[in-house]
């Protein structure tokens, strides 16, 4: 039974330049299409966040060069919470899928770790 599922995933960005942001967003999108076997027309939508120190480019536009020119995209901010995590991109997919919850393969690279040690899976 198809059922939409959320799929997380943060990254680091190395620094406010548009080109740091879309290779972040990049690398994390791969990782999860790749972890999950994600295919564009599977995807209901997609909510890009940034930690508010990086404001250089929208990240979703990173989405578009894996195809998904009819996907519903957002961007904005996470909460900036004295504690948060900055320089931090995350992304949630809502994908149209026939796997369970616990086969979901959420990523969270380098030291975004952190934010999900009980999620955390070995790159590929």
């Amino acid at each position: 039974m198809t059922v939409c599922r959320g799929v997380r995933g943060a990254v680091p960005v190395m620094s406010n330049t548009e080109s740091d942001i879309l290779a972040a967003a990049e690398r994390l999108l791969s990782e999860l299409i790749s972890r999950n076997g994600i295919i564009s027309d599977d995807i209901a939508s997609a909510i890009f966040t940034t930690s508010p120190d990086l404001n250089a480019e929208y990240p979703a536009i990173a989405a578009r060069k894996f195809g998904w020119s009819n996907v519903a995209l957002l961007c904005g901010h996470e909460m900036d919470v004295p504690h948060g995590m900055q320089s931090c991109l995350r992304i949630l997919i809502h994908w149209n899928t026939d796997k369970s919850s616990e086969d979901i393969v959420h990523v969270y690279l380098d030291e975004t770790r952190s934010l999900r040690p009980d999620l955390y899976v070995e790159e590929q």
